[in-house]
């Protein structure tokens, strides 16, 4: 099978499009100085590539270049900079430049650490790039995240990035995940975030953004991404900054009417926290990465069906890396000190209690919760009545079974209101088991369509969705 070339440096692959009389282009960057351009001039040869390298720093400069803009970094802009620069090079060089020539614009608008504030440090960068001569363009657009603690590093590294993000377009484009792997060769997880990825145009038509999106978290280049209802990505900190969360944590194979009622009963309490303005919380269905994964593979069928069926719910869908409910915690932190609330059904309540999660941890399982309770961080548990259970029969936070020995640790954490019990709205679901409707619903049309949503349960039929009818 063919495999990435991930040995190459990053001065390697510079000078590979150097070499490349036909790849042709302006570099233009904003914010971190010029190091994409610098890494082309460095390594030699890049008459070969450069048309043109600019960097439009004061405010008024880059508004006449580009046009007025609310943000100067933003996606909008970016678009705006891709737009201009791409077009200039086309109109400008295309009747002097052999015919084979490909043209490219990079372009990137980034807030790196300043000599002054602690500020978010990120950023939105892309290439607009003709992959076969006098193409239609197509566009490579991403946001990023800059974690080194100081401004020379987030320079080397975003030069780094910009370098992987055009050799990858140009070298990898018939393989789309290609161009996300080789987007961290020579940085790491470490320095830089990649948390939003968008491809488009003629070449990237067949590409699923969304499956490209949950690559990014296989490639270790972000934690976490975000879909709205409408499937499209966001960027998290735009979404979550500064505002109260609440986070349902499932499988949502499929979403069955206890989910609904179980974020419903959730938000209804924690709207009623002091701290929070009802209309500003965030609500996110979350689903963690290793429910996706069998074997080494992620079913990305299996995958897109989950996130439509929440969509068709009206939820914005979260699928993370942290199967550690603090780790979840800390990741919302970055953006917000509001109060986060994490609501689970009692069902899943095993794996917070359960101290192999933990084992690693110097304070084992006294440490995570120590990490997941320190500010305005609640879980609410929501109960559940057992199969072939009389109706008042019911599990709760008041009766659910934990070990021995970490009884008087939930008797703590219930006292000092860091697990609340909620109270359903509706309790004729409390019965649903999500691994008895998934079986029924492979088996084909049956009592599990009473369980669902009416509209999942005719998107499963009419698509065939998650295994319908297969057994």
């Amino acid at each position: 099978m063919h495999q990435r070339d991930s040995s190459l440096s990053t001065d390697q692959k510079a000078l590979a499009v150097n070499l490349d009389k036909y790849k042709y282009g302006s570099i233009v960057e904003i914010g971190a100085g010029q190091e994409v351009a610098r890494r082309f001039f460095q390594v030699g040869a890049a008459a070969g590539t450069v048309a043109k390298t600019m960097s439009a720093y004061d405010m008024a400069v880059s508004d006449d270049i580009y046009g007025q803009v609310a943000r100067y970094v933003s996606r909008e802009r970016l678009l705006q900079m891709l737009d201009k620069e791409f077009s200039q090079v086309v109109k400008r060089l295309s009747h002097v430049r052999p015919k084979n020539t490909t043209f490219f614009a990079y372009a990137a608008t980034v807030t790196a650490r300043s000599f002054k504030q602690q500020n978010e440090c990120h950023g939105w960068i892309g290439v607009r790039a003709q992959l076969h001569p006098g193409a239609e363009p197509s566009d490579v657009v991403m946001h990023v995240r800059m974690l080194d603690n100081d401004n020379a590093m987030q320079s080397e590294a975003l030069g780094i990035l910009g370098v992987n993000l055009i050799h990858g377009v140009f070298f990898n484009h018939h393989k789309p995940e290609w161009v996300v792997d080789g987007l961290a060769d020579g940085l790491g997880s470490e320095r830089i975030e990649v948390d939003l990825i968008h491809f488009s145009g003629p070449y990237f038509d067949e590409v699923e953004n969304r499956l490209m999106n949950l690559h990014l978290i296989r490639s270790w280049l972000t934690r976490a991404v975000v879909f709205d209802p409408e499937g499209k990505v966001v960027v998290p900190g735009e979404l979550l900054y500064r505002k109260p969360v609440m986070v349902m944590r499932g499988s949502f194979k499929p979403v069955t009417l206890v989910n609904i009622d179980m974020m419903a009963a959730g938000l209804r309490q924690f709207s009623q926290l002091a701290a929070v303005v009802e209309n500003e919380i965030v609500s996110l269905a979350e689903i963690t990465m290793n429910s996706l994964i069998s074997g080494d593979n992620v079913d990305g069928a299996d995958f897109l069906a989950r996130i439509d069926l929440l969509a068709s719910q009206g939820y914005t869908v979260m699928i993370s890396d942290y199967v550690r409910f603090f780790r979840l915690r800390t990741y919302l932190r970055r953006y917000t000190k509001k109060p986060i609330g994490i609501v689970l059904s009692v069902r899943d309540f095993a794996p917070l209690f359960d101290e192999k999660y933990y084992e690693g941890l110097e304070g084992g399982i006294l440490e995570a919760f120590g990490k997941l309770f320190p500010d305005n961080t609640h879980v609410y548990v929501y109960p559940s009545r057992p199969r072939g259970s009389d109706r008042a029969t019911l599990v709760t936070l008041a009766n659910v079974e934990v070990p021995a020995n970490l009884r008087q640790l939930l008797a703590h954490l219930v006292e000092n209101d860091k697990l609340l019990a909620v109270q359903p709205l509706d309790d004729e679901h409390l019965h649903i088991d999500v691994g008895d409707v998934l079986a029924g619903l492979r088996r084909g049309r049956g009592e599990w369509e009473q369980d669902v949503p009416e509209g999942v349960a005719a998107r499963v039929i009419e698509g065939r969705l998650l295994g319908y009818d297969t057994e």
